[in-house]
């Protein structure tokens, strides 16, 4: 075999081997932190009340603008949004375009609370967290 195909061959192994491990590693963070939600007083995680959420429009009192989840990361998970305020890129939340996603919980906790309180102006309950985080996880 030639050495430009036995790299492009490897390569390929490698990605297909890196998205696995991520994905075995997504699925244990992910149903961890479903279940210390449950342990929270969480609900069965409801996809629908999230997407509901994620559209709509929360008043910012400070700065005078309504803003959503989807103003920075867009409608379509999947596509790369950008900060309102700093215009800095967001990668996509969706796990299926983006294998970094929803592998850390640590991460994961820092930007719930951190978005929430400043999209919803509040941190979210559990209930909210584990509907978001099935919501994102289904994209």
């Amino acid at each position: 075999m030639k050495r430009q195909t036995m790299q492009i061959m490897t390569a390929t192994i490698l990605t297909v081997g890196l998205i696995v491990v991520n994905g075995v590693v997504q699925a244990s963070v992910t149903n961890n932190l479903l279940s210390e939600y449950q342990q929270q007083g969480a609900q069965q995680p409801n996809p629908d009340n999230a997407k509901k959420m994620w559209t709509q429009r929360y008043q910012d009192n400070k700065a005078g603008k309504a803003r959503s989840c989807a103003s920075c990361h867009t409608y379509n998970l999947r596509k790369i949004g950008k900060h309102v305020r700093t215009n800095k890129a967001i990668e996509p939340l969706a796990p299926s375009i983006n294998s970094e996603r929803l592998i850390d919980a640590k991460k994961i906790e820092k930007w719930f609370k951190r978005n929430c309180k400043w999209t919803i102006g509040r941190e979210c309950s559990p209930q909210e967290k584990s509907d978001f985080l099935i919501y994102i996880l289904n994209q």
